[in-house]
């Protein structure tokens, strides 16, 4: 059952902590705006910093559909807005002909009906929703081509699709748009203006560890400490990927599903692969830890 937006700053806070999501003051203030004004939210920011997230708590607390359109290079209408089922047109044109209608004019419009329409995440946005606008996840935008930006434009600005055979197809109230962008890229500015804009940092040490209490709360306070502590110093180091809140979240998982209560160098060791992604940012570490030792000696 859906529930009704927040009419605060406080409220649209309290409503991510009841999914589990801890957020500082601005994001609730950017989501707030972005809910009260019907615009937009573009969330640009670090992989694993807790963006998509933020879609997906919101849905789940306001009781709301999840419409999530992954982008990737290459991304085209047909994979985000909609594309025809030719087999089923095929097949009732073979039915046609075989009823004698194969010179029938009237047939080709009775294939381009909504019936024979395969929706895609785009155009299932914007129809309607028995619980209410859904919540619609464009993730990882700047995976995506300058094309496929200018395609959102039109969705963007007026919340309708043009479909030639079909025309326009507007949604009835907009859906509630999240954007996350991994800056891996440049998003145009015509897209941006369209948004509220929020930079997602990485969390502060007191902040991520609420999310952890909150995310993992089967971890004690002791060593809630300690493991923010060492992934708030290698956030510090020069690093190709700096861990994020995803694999704070998953370490702490993985420390207790092993049983271990203590982070130590033999415990690290063990789990790296779950801190840290690419074995460039592991040998610095370990050249970091030979490095302290051998000047202590």
């Amino acid at each position: 059952m859906s529930v009704s937006l927040p009419t605060s700053i406080d409220d649209t806070a309290e409503l991510l902590r009841k999914g589990g999501y801890v957020p500082d003051r601005a994001l609730a203030t950017s989501l707030f705006l972005a809910l009260k004004l019907k615009r937009p939210l573009f969330l640009e920011g670090e992989a694993g910093v807790g963006k998509t997230e933020v879609a997906k708590v919101l849905a789940a607390t306001l009781g709301r559909d999840l419409v999530r359109l992954q982008c990737y290079e290459g991304l085209d209408i047909a994979s985000a807005v909609y594309e025809w089922n030719y087999p089923r047109q095929m097949m009732a044109i073979r039915l046609a002909e075989a009823a004698g209608r194969g010179q029938d004019r009237t047939l080709a419009s009775d294939i381009y009906t909504p019936e024979y329409l395969i929706k895609r995440p785009l155009l299932t946005a914007l129809q309607t929703h028995p619980n209410g606008p859904p919540v619609l996840l464009i993730d990882e935008l700047d995976r995506t081509d300058e094309p496929f930006e200018a395609f959102l434009l039109e969705v963007l600005s007026d919340y309708q699709i043009t479909i030639p055979e079909l025309g326009t197809m507007r949604a009835a109230q907009p859906p509630i748009v999240i954007l996350t962008s991994n800056r891996t890229r440049e998003v145009h500015d015509a897209l941006k203006r369209r948004c509220l804009y929020h930079w997602l940092d990485y969390p502060s040490a007191e902040r991520e560890r609420a999310i952890l209490k909150a995310r993992v709360p089967e971890v004690d306070d002791i060593l809630n400490e300690k493991i923010v502590a060492f992934v708030q110093t290698l956030r510090g180091m020069e690093l190709f990927k700096p861990p994020g809140l995803a694999e704070t979240l998953d370490w702490a998982r993985a420390l207790t599903e092993l049983n271990i209560r203590e982070v130590n160098r033999a415990a690290i060791e063990s789990t790296m692969g779950v801190l840290l992604k690419y074995q460039d940012d592991i040998a610095r570490v370990r050249g970091i830890w030979e490095d302290n030792r051998t000047a202590a000696q």
